[in-house]
């Protein structure tokens, strides 16, 4: 089997682009991968246009550690985000077409599965009005669809510093939201890398009362040292690494341990296996992995190939039951959250168990996506510009 062509199908919404990529061979078999750029969908398809010629045309897709060395390497570049997004969206397809044509699932070529089951958690679910009440009626209809987690950005467009007005208001939404979801639901924490170790240690230890299930991306992700800073004085878990696109570049992660919750995104790290091997070097660690998830069903359904195969994966993100819930139509076969435990649950359908619909994905063209962590109101996801259709 050999590949001949690859297709590219983007679906647009004003806050995010998603991109699609059908990975098609000699013998009729087709793949499916996908990944969410913010900013750079353009640069992706340039790049996947050149590698299709460089890299991929006449290679064997059930050869996938070949490919993604190749594509890695053999332009003697160092691969940043646009690359390794690049060669994750095909190497998901490959493992797509591994799965379809051996008849088998891609957790049962990875080892097997470990658990039949993974947690979900939800974001993009308080795209309200930024108040105690419109943010505790929001989490209250997160847990009645059935989640028992949920993950929240509380700071407005905290910059390195919160003032103490800032901070109390934070601290208001985030009491709401615990009352709203009980004392046994999951509250992660979301900082973006928005504030400086000392505000970030100050901001965990306001919130600490409320219980939170970990604390993200505290500091920039560019310092390590401001990372154990972090660790070093606060005791909610810490977790990182979304936007850590290189498997290899969480050596330091490792070596400092100022991290307990490793979160590679699937569609920026080179793929499926690229993020199994991470989480083999997290379990001898004792680390744990929560894979970042902003796609739609294609990328949920390869984390979970990672989730149903890995000891030490905690839980995976969800955005599709919130915001844009409509693009969930370009799949057939989209993984779904089970609201009577609040989990994705195995499936036996062979490859990664997805199709895209092309006619259902055209619905929804490309568009000049926007998403400012620094805007007020960025968390409506709903930019006041550039979200006239380009495509």
């Amino acid at each position: 089997m050999r590949i001949t062509g690859i297709s590219t199908h983007v679906v647009g919404t004003p806050w995010r682009n998603l991109t699609y990529v059908q990975v098609h061979t000699d013998e009729g078999v087709t793949g499916v991968g996908e990944t969410r750029m913010l900013g750079h969908t353009d640069a992706l398809l340039g790049y996947l246009k050149e590698a299709e010629v460089n890299h991929i045309l006449g290679s064997d897709p059930f050869a996938v550690e070949d490919l993604v060395r190749r594509m890695k390497y053999g332009d003697f570049g160092r691969a940043g985000e646009i690359v390794m997004s690049g060669i994750a969206v095909v190497e998901m397809a490959c493992w797509d077409i591994k799965g379809k044509a051996l008849g088998v699932p891609v957790w049962q070529l990875l080892g097997g599965r470990v658990t039949d089951k993974v947690k979900a958690y939800a974001n993009g679910w308080y795209t309200t009005e930024r108040t105690p009440e419109a943010y505790h009626k929001a989490a209250q209809a997160v847990v009645e669809r059935g989640y028992r987690a949920l993950k929240i950005d509380p700071f407005g467009t905290g910059h390195f510093e919160l003032d103490r007005k800032e901070t109390l208001y934070a601290v208001s939404l985030i009491e709401a939201v615990r009352d709203a979801i009980g004392p046994e639901a999951e509250l992660m924490l979301e900082m973006h890398g928005r504030f400086s170790p000392a505000t970030a240690v100050r901001l965990a230890r306001e919130l600490a009362p409320f219980d939170p299930a970990w604390l993200e991306e505290p500091v920039p992700p560019e310092n390590l040292k401001a990372l154990e800073k972090v660790a070093a004085k606060v005791d909610i878990p810490l977790a990182t690494g979304e936007r850590v696109h290189d498997r290899i570049e969480f050596r330091e992660l490792f070596e400092s341990q100022a991290v307990d919750i490793l979160q590679p995104d699937v569609g920026h790290i080179g793929g499926i296996w690229e993020t199994r091997k991470l989480a083999a070097t997290a379990e001898t660690h004792y680390m744990l992995v929560a894979p970042h998830n902003v796609g739609g069903p294609v990328l949920t359904a390869a984390s979970l190939q990672v989730g149903f195969t890995s000891p030490n994966f905690k839980i995976l993100e969800h955005f599709n039951d919130f915001a844009d819930a409509e693009i969930k139509k370009v799949v057939k076969g989209a993984p779904q959250v089970n609201p009577e435990d609040g989990c994705f649950h195995l499936s036996d359908a062979p490859g990664l168990g997805v199709e895209l619909d092309v006619d259902a994905a055209a619905e929804f063209p490309q568009q000049q996506a926007r998403f400012d962590l620094w805007a007020e109101g960025w968390e409506q996801r709903k930019p006041k510009s550039g979200s006239k259709g380009t495509k």
